[in-house]
């Protein structure tokens, strides 16, 4: 398991990780359909391959939430950290991994100064850190 999850949080993009074992034949909708509903990608991988109850994307959010973690931020930082996770809660990892997510609401609804910020967090390496950091958190202490 140590293997895998240092594979998914040194993934740039988890969706490549998805895609790959989809091309090998994996139906992660049908799984998640079957084992427990709401559960992302990371969570169906972890139930069948290393035997770990699922959390629902909602139940992780949530734990993102308790523990505060977007306090650190300012204001503007924590506004758009809050939205990804809300959208990672909804649709999957694969939703927010694209600045293309900010095309969507909530995004195309915040002002011009805004998007300026959300487009530069998204595309450097700075939004991907607390991003990183609260997703890998989230995921590995519910697994160890």
């Amino acid at each position: 398991m140590d293997d895998f999850l240092r594979a998914w949080n040194d993934a740039k993009r988890k969706q490549l990780i998805i895609d790959e074992l989809e091309g090998h034949g994996i139906d992660f909708a049908h799984l998640e359909k079957e084992i427990a509903n709401g559960c992302g990608a990371f969570d169906l991988i972890c139930h069948i391959a290393y035997d770990q109850p699922p959390l629902t994307r909602a139940e992780r959010a949530n734990n993102v939430k308790k523990r505060n973690y977007f306090t650190k931020y300012g204001d503007k930082a924590r506004a758009i950290l809050e939205a990804l996770l809300n959208k990672y809660a909804d649709e999957d990892i694969g939703a927010i991994e694209s600045a293309k997510v900010l095309k969507y609401r909530p995004f195309n609804e915040i002002g011009t100064r805004w998007k300026s910020s959300m487009k530069s967090l998204v595309a450097r390496t700075s939004m991907r850190k607390p991003y990183k950091s609260w997703s890998s958190s989230c995921m590995v202490r519910q697994h160890n």
